[in-house]
């Protein structure tokens, strides 16, 4: 079979990345040009800062990601992009310079929704095997997807406010931790105790995920305590917190394996690289007899190498766009 070389660029949020994948499942060379120690500066990504700063870096980011592989634009099959959802200004920056090398080097132009991007991340460890439910779990995004099959999406749960990423960072300000607070919660999480009582965040019937409520309870627990002229133990009330995100994660998705009789599973997305969480699942699944992949650390965060791989299965089944291709702020993934 003839090599397939798929030239990425992500630029959805303050990632500025761009990544040659070799046949959907080698990284030749990714570039990613991180904005956090600016974004730090005002406790969370600034849109209005990241589309600027994309602008700034992203010839750099494909010209070094080019000189890397030892490759030429000649080598290079199609151009695949990130172009929902995500911050529009970010987004746009990505779109234009994937439409113009599409344009100027005569490539196909292959639309990539972020989320899958995370799913075929797993596909740079392993051949993914279907069917598959992928748990998506990133500051964005907290979604169960199903699929039958290679690019073939079924979203059968989501959430229904903040995604669990999201409210990781808002709890961690809730204890002054500096951003992004999702790993300082992953780390404290593992020194305390499970002594602070909190809500199991929409126990239901269904798929869907709200932690709004958990985060609710944490804050006015904080405040309570505090009122009280109690001194909080943040790495306790880490643990606490985690342990019942971790338990209602770990119940809707096994529930979810079952039901669509799934021996496989995949996680995805930033939260991915939680210690805590991939504990948990990796117990789950011992005692299920369910195979779990997860990314590699490098793979979970936004990166082009993920865009690369799941552009590599677009590109085979024949998607394509033309430079009319604009940016989505939201979109399902379908």
């Amino acid at each position: 079979m003839e090599d397939i070389y798929i030239l990425a660029i992500e630029s959805s949020c303050d990632e500025t990345s761009c990544s040659i994948v070799k046949n959907g499942c080698e990284d030749i060379s990714t570039v990613v040009l991180s904005q956090i120690d600016i974004h730090k500066l005002y406790g969370g990504v600034v849109p209005e800062i990241a589309s600027r700063m994309h602008i700034e870096v992203i010839t750099k980011a494909i010209e070094e990601a080019l000189f890397k592989s030892a490759l030429t634009m000649s080598d290079i099959d199609a151009i695949a992009v990130t172009y929902a959802p995500g911050l529009i200004g970010s987004l746009l920056v990505g779109v234009t310079a994937a439409k113009t090398l599409s344009y100027v080097y005569n490539k196909p132009l292959i639309p990539v929704h972020h989320i899958a991007g995370h799913i075929y991340a797993n596909n740079l460890v392993a051949p993914m095997e279907f069917p598959l439910l992928a748990l998506v779990v990133s500051g964005g995004h907290t979604e169960l997807v199903y699929m039958k099959y290679d690019y073939d999406f079924e979203v059968i749960g989501s959430t229904l406010d903040d995604a669990v990423g999201e409210v990781y960072d808002k709890v961690a300000r809730v204890l002054d931790l500096p951003y992004p607070g999702g790993p300082k919660i992953d780390a404290l999480a593992r020194l305390g105790e499970d002594t602070y009582t909190l809500p199991l965040p929409l126990d239901d019937d269904s798929y869907n995920f709200s932690f709004s409520g958990l985060k609710s309870a944490v804050i006015n627990l904080k405040h309570n305590e505090e009122q009280r002229g109690h001194k909080i133990v943040k790495e306790n009330l880490a643990t606490s917190f985690q342990n019942r995100v971790i338990e209602i994660i770990c119940k809707k998705t096994l529930r979810a394996l079952k039901e669509y009789q799934c021996n496989h599973l995949v996680l995805a997305g930033g939260v991915s690289a939680s210690q805590g969480l991939r504990e948990a699942l990796k117990n789950l699944c011992s005692k299920n007899n369910i195979n779990l992949i997860y990314p590699d650390l490098k793979y979970c965060t936004d990166n082009a190498t993920m865009i690369g791989a799941a552009g590599y299965y677009a590109y085979k089944i024949g998607k394509r766009a033309d430079l009319t291709l604009n940016a989505k702020a939201t979109e399902f993934l379908h």
